[in-house]
């Protein structure tokens, strides 16, 4: 630590060895940094401020229907992005400060100092924004904060209308792809349920339920083709024992003669009409009709086995063929025939009904998985194609709720102004720091020349620096004269520092008075 001191009073002693030096240099950086500071040109400020209003009453009533944006984030990057090479080269062709610049360099360096110079603030959370400028005109200034205006509300309102417009369109050509695929899936679901058409049951029935009821109609149609097939046989053993035989002559044997197709008749009328009965009175229109018809096919049988006797006694010799009996059972062997026939059809239809659906039953899960691809394919382009139509319909309300201009309200709080007082330069504060810029370098050079011409103020100093021993010191003795000479010098040395610290005291007051008198002015 002591010789640290040492050190550091040795320094000392020598810079103040060169003090006039030193002294010199201050007064002359001093006078170069108060000229230079004073000839820096007046620059005026121009600003204005502005208001982004996001709380609209639309807001609440468009919830839901129309996309609402983080409006003051929008306003917020704008206001970042807002000073770009772009803007600030329409800004010049607005403010007109491209008249007097020739070359591309020029204009160059204008855009360059232009995007340092303005400025964009945000003050607090209120959504307000100062803009502002500074140039050496003030009516240029001004100029440009209102250009620089312009163009932050046209942005705002053209980046909206650009992005809702690019948003709409690729909506569009989206939902136009989708239309296709939709088409697609629709075209591959129709080709598919064509081909596998009897697959689609009704009232919410599976081949398996198909199947079941297939195989129960069937056997119900082969137990009635074998009850066909026995009343058949019965019917031809009954034909092939049948002897002829005579009408009666009686009146009252003729209820006793069948005739088959008039008694069926008869019977499922009387089997009608006891249905009716247990519904209806003897007056119901129903049950009379019955009755009626019941009493006309009884004469129409009677009407026929007169004619039969009739045709018996005028042919007397005919044979067993023209028996009535025979007739009738011929008859009804051709009907019974037919019937069987008819349920040997049946019954053959349902078998291949069976088969078909019983080889369908065996691809049936293979033919399921891809219906069930087909229509998750259909369903999801679908869910996609109808929320891309609302999406489509809830951009047109958004394009539409921003051409409003409603959603964020610009106001001009303080429209552009220049400052009737310069800006900048802040001369105030400029010269107490050419002030302090003047005596650092007078003490830096101070302190060079000491150490270019270094002066050895102890023997111990000395001894180190040579490496030689030292044999002894000489000290000087000052006289009067040399004490008074020192004092002069030092008394010169307090003045010229007092002298510069006052003439710079004296220009700074001088310019704070002639600052305040041109505001109060």
């Amino acid at each position: 630590m002591e010789d640290i001191l040492r050190q550091a009073l040795v320094v000392l002693r020598a810079t103040w060895k060169h003090r006039r030096l030193g002294m010199l240099v201050a007064w002359v950086v001093g006078a170069i940094a108060a000229g230079v500071i004073l000839r820096i040109p007046d620059r005026y400020e121009a600003s204005a401020r502005i208001f982004v209003d996001t709380q609209s009453i639309l807001k609440p009533l468009m919830s839901g229907l129309a996309i609402q944006p983080n409006v003051e984030q929008q306003v917020m990057m704008l206001s970042r992005t807002l000073i770009s090479r772009p803007n600030v080269e329409k800004l010049i062709r607005m403010a007109d400060m491209d008249l007097n610049t020739k070359g591309k360099a020029q204009q160059d360096a204008l855009v360059e100092g232009l995007m340092k110079t303005l400025k964009i603030q945000s003050i607090g959370r209120d959504n307000l924004y100062t803009l502002s400028y500074q140039d050496t005109d003030p009516a240029k200034a001004q100029r440009v904060v209102q250009a620089l205006v312009s163009i932050f509300i046209e942005s705002s309102l053209g980046d909206k209308r650009l992005d809702s417009d690019s948003a709409r369109k690729f909506i569009d050509e989206q939902i136009h792809n989708y239309e296709v695929k939709l088409q697609e899936a629709e075209s591959r679901l129709k080709d598919f349920k064509l081909r596998n058409i009897e697959l689609q049951v009704g009232d919410g029935k599976t081949s398996a339920d198909r199947l079941s009821e297939i195989s129960m109609v069937l056997n119900s149609s082969r137990l009635a083709l074998r009850e066909a097939e026995n009343s058949r046989d019965a019917m031809r053993r009954q034909i092939v024992g049948e002897e002829p035989v005579l009408l009666p002559e009686s009146p009252g044997a003729d209820s006793g003669i069948s005739l088959p197709e008039i008694d069926g008749r008869i019977d499922t009328q009387k089997r009608n009409l006891d249905t009716l009965m247990q519904r209806y009175t003897e007056q119901h229109p129903d049950v009379v009709g019955t009755r009626r018809l019941i009493k006309d096919l009884e004469e129409q049988k009677r009407q026929e086995l007169l004619a039969r006797k009739k045709f018996a006694a005028a042919n007397p010799g005919s044979s067993v063929s023209n028996n009535p009996v025979y007739q009738q059972l011929k008859v009804a062997l051709a009907e019974s025939e037919a019937n069987v026939a008819s349920l040997r059809a049946r019954v053959s239809e349902y078998e291949s009904r069976y088969k078909r659906i019983t080889d369908l039953l065996r691809t049936q899960p293979q033919l399921e998985a891809e219906f069930t691809q087909l229509n998750r394919d259909y369903d999801i382009n679908k869910k996609n194609y109808e929320q891309l139509v609302s999406r489509r319909e809830s951009a047109e309300l958004t394009g539409d709720l921003d051409a409003a201009g409603s959603v964020a309200d610009f106001r001009l709080i303080d429209p552009p102004r220049a400052s009737s007082t310069p800006a900048a330069p802040n001369r105030l504060l400029l010269l107490p720091a050419g002030l302090l810029l003047a005596l650092a370098t007078g003490l830096f050079t101070a302190f060079a020349a000491s150490q270019i011409r270094p002066v050895f103020f102890e023997g111990k100093s000395l001894r180190e620096v040579t490496g030689l021993p030292l044999l002894g010191t000489v000290s000087l003795i000052p006289n009067e004269s040399r004490r008074l000479k020192e004092r002069a010098s030092l008394r010169r040395f307090l003045m010229a520092t007092a002298g510069l610290v006052v003439a710079y005291g004296a220009g700074i007051a001088a310019l704070t008075f002639f600052t305040q008198r041109v505001v109060w002015g």
